[in-house]
Parts: structure tokens; C-alpha cells; sequence
């Protein structure tokens, strides 16, 4: 009986042998896709994309329809035709004459600049005249003569910077509102050396007085960078 049981194990191995090594194994399932999307520079819509095995792969009637291409079928050939791009505008070139700066005819900084420092010491000067006469103090030559000086360095320097229209008609303005003060100045210089006697009200109604100050002010008026000249008739 044992021998018996022996024999139909060993019979039975491999039958059992076979069935475990012909077991079915489970298949691997492919890799799924995977999608995104395609946009067309300076057009509007997407295309869907499909990525697989590393290589991407979009529908050519979707891509028709977002750059506004048409397709067309030759036997086993497909042909997507793009629309032609449009034509630039064309560039409309304008002439325009050239225009003077202003300050090519107005008045320039650089003479500007030494007009008004000019004008500056024409008015002081002509402030520490007053104030001596009206103070009833001598017209001194000593500052009399340092106010000559500073104000013949300044015209010189507006005479060296004067280069358009403007400049040029003003400069004889600024020597003659010089040359009025120093006339101003040697009627009282003169006045002390014969000791005579000077009212301290002398210059309220001094006509010489009065049209150095309009001058000044005149001048002053127009001192803007790139304007015109207009003529001062105090000035003359």
C-alpha cells in the first residue's frame, strides 16, 4: 500500500511541474500618452499635442484651423497651405522744414548771463549814488572807479558771448545804460570838486536818473533764454 502511494506521488510531480510553469503571466500595460497644447505666434486658438516615445505629435486639421491654413489631399499626400502674411503698412514719410532753435535768433544763456550781471552793477552803482547824495556823503573816485571797471568787464564779457540777432541788437543797450550811469557819476564828481553844495533830494526828479533806471528795467524785462529782442527806448 505505501509503495502503492509512492509511485502515484512521483506520477503526479509533473503534472503539478507543468501546471505552475504553464501559469499565464499578466501583460504589461502600454505607457498612456501624454497631451498638452500648441500655440501659433500672432494667431488665436491651440492644438491639442500628443506626446509619445518621446516624439509629439499634433493634428494637422486642428493646426489648419488655429494659423487659418486650409488643407488639401494629393493621392497619399497631405498639404497644409498657410495664409500668405499681410503686407506692412506702408511708412509714410513726412517732410518737415527744419526749424530754427530759437535761440539760433533769440538771445542766448551765455550772453544772458553776463547782460544781467552787467545790468546788476549798473543798478548798484547807480544805488550808491543815491545813497551818497541823499546821505549828504561825497561821490567818492576811488568806488566810483572800481564800479567803471567791474562794469567794462562785464560788457566785455557780453560783448565775447553775443552771437545770434537778439544778442547783438542788445549790447549796444547795455553799454549806453553803462556809459548814462558813469555820465550820472562825473555830473557829481564835478560837483565836488567846486564845492558845491548838492541837495540830497537832487535826484528825485533827475531825468538822467530816472531813464538809467527805466533802461535797466526794460532790459531786464526780456532777459528769457531764447527771446526775442525788443528795443528799449530809454536805452537811447
Amino acid at each position: 500500500m505505501m509503495a502503492r502511494r509512492v509511485l502515484l506521488f512521483f506520477l503526479a510531480l509533473p503534472m503539478m511541474t507543468v501546471a505552475q510553469t504553464a501559469a499565464p503571466q499578466r501583460p504589461v500595460p502600454p505607457a498612456l500618452p501624454q497631451t498638452t497644447s500648441l500655440t501659433v505666434t500672432g494667431h488665436v486658438g491651440q492644438a491639442t499635442v500628443i506626446r509619445r516615445n518621446g516624439r509629439s505629435y499634433v493634428d494637422v486639421e486642428a493646426l489648419a484651423r488655429v494659423t487659418g491654413g486650409t488643407l488639401g489631399f494629393e493621392g497619399s499626400r497631405v498639404v497644409l497651405t498657410l495664409p500668405a502674411p499681410a503686407a506692412p503698412a506702408p511708412v509714410v514719410v513726412q517732410q518737415v522744414a527744419p526749424q530754427t532753435k530759437p535761440e539760433e535768433k533769440g538771445f542766448t544763456r551765455e550772453f544772458l548771463r553776463a547782460g544781467v550781471e552787467q545790468l546788476s552793477v549798473v543798478r548798484e552803482w547807480r544805488s550808491a549814488l543815491e545813497n551818497a547824495i541823499r546821505t549828504n556823503n561825497p561821490v567818492d573816485e576811488s568806488w566810483v572807479r572800481e564800479y567803471r571797471r567791474t562794469a567794462t568787464d562785464k560788457l566785455a564779457m557780453a560783448s565775447a558771448t553775443a552771437t545770434t540777432e537778439s544778442d547783438r541788437q542788445a549790447l549796444p543797450l547795455l553799454q549806453n545804460a553803462a556809459s548814462m550811469v558813469n555820465q550820472l557819476s562825473d555830473r557829481f564828481l564835478a560837483l565836488r570838486t567846486t564845492a558845491t553844495y548838492v541837495s540830497p533830494d537832487s535826484l528825485d526828479h533827475d531825468a538822467l536818473d530816472q531813464k538809467i533806471l527805466t533802461c535797466a528795467q526794460g532790459m531786464a524785462a526780456q532777459a528769457i533764454p531764447g527771446g526775442l529782442f525788443e528795443d528799449v527806448a530809454a536805452c537811447h
